[in-house]
């Protein structure tokens, strides 16, 4: 993907290696090209180096890391970076950096500038953090071979970001093996996802701070226990803004049920999850309820107007909120 530079304007270039592409690069470059200085860089696939000693920047590729050059490469013996080292423990991640972890790490906050230049330094802050342990991290972490747990899966994971990326690679019996064409294919997709991460932080995930934070602080007005939580307003993302709180103020563990009205104007009461844990809940609603609809569901709580309990237990429904507050207060009682 070499293009002559145009006579207007300084030609400026990101090198990264030819042949099969990961995702770390592919996201590396998308991330260079947000920014002011590189947003018309060509980028030359090569691992020649006499052309990447002509690059303004090199990723992944070089065998060197080196910022006062602008060498970001992650794959020599002597590299042990991560988010928790590089930042004297501001950052406290300890995965092993890829070319596009680097790139984060000295290029992240200006790139957040340009994602979100509306947004409070507060806000850039916490995206720039969040972004990292749910999204880099990852991408990091299968770059290095690192699994993300030590127990054999249950199943196969294949629709994975890095996966997709890998996916996109020229067939090894296609007749054209265009590699260029390709990772710029892998660019615009990664970008793309990283671009509604940052668009989901900055549109939904904040603005839900405040909501969880006043029903948090009123969760005792709905049962005395502190163990109910209850959402004025239905759809926001809720878990994560709970578990910071819980943290905060030394409660964690505590909350077991959250209450909110659904898009269809019924109630529900949800589960608190265990943090960590997939699909583990702190207390599941009761066994003899799960999976039982309607009128039955009724009849055996005592309570009108239930809809439904799921039959894992981690959420059920009432056509009011009042039935949904008995059902969790119910729930609370029970072992």
């Amino acid at each position: 993907m070499v293009q002559e530079c145009s006579s207007k304007r300084p030609c400026v270039r990101i090198g990264t290696h030819n042949g099969t592409f990961h995702c770390d690069e592919a996201l590396a470059c998308f991330m260079l090209k947000q920014l002011p200085e590189y947003k018309d860089a060509t980028i030359v696939r090569t691992r020649d180096a006499a052309q990447l000693s002509e690059c303004d920047i090199v990723v992944d590729v070089g065998g060197v890391y080196d910022p006062s050059t602008h060498k970001y490469d992650h794959h020599q013996r002597t590299f042990t970076g991560t988010m928790a080292n590089l930042t004297d423990g501001k950052m406290n991640f300890n995965t092993k950096l890829s070319s596009a972890g680097l790139i984060y790490l000295h290029f992240g906050r200006r790139l957040l500038d340009q994602l979100m230049p509306d947004s409070s330094q507060d806000h850039k802050d916490i995206v720039y953090k969040r972004l990292y342990e749910y999204f880099m991290e990852e991408i990091d972490a299968v770059d290095n071979g690192i699994n993300a747990t030590e127990e054999k899966p249950k199943y196969h994971i294949t629709t994975t970001l890095g996966g997709r990326v890998r996916n996109l690679n020229p067939a090894w019996n296609d007749t054209i093996q265009d590699f260029d064409g390709q990772f710029e294919k892998a660019t615009e997709m990664v970008g793309g996802e990283l671009v509604n991460r940052v668009d989901g932080m900055v549109k939904r995930w904040l603005p839900a701070q405040d909501i969880i934070r006043k029903a948090f602080n009123k969760r005792h007005e709905v049962h005395s226990s502190g163990q109910l939580v209850k959402f004025e307003q239905g759809g926001c993302p809720w878990k994560e803004h709970l578990y910071q709180l819980e943290k905060e103020t030394g409660c964690e563990g505590e909350v077991k049920y959250v209450l909110y009205a659904d898009s269809n104007g019924a109630w529900r009461v949800q589960t608190v999850g265990v943090k960590g844990e997939g699909f583990k809940s702190r207390k599941p609603l009761p066994e003899s309820w799960q999976g039982v609809r309607d009128e039955k569901l009724s009849e055996l709580t005592g309570i009108p107007q239930c809809i439904f309990v799921h039959a894992t237990g981690f959420i059920g429904g009432n056509k009011t909120e009042q039935g949904a507050m008995e059902m969790a207060r119910q729930a609370l009682e029970m072992k």
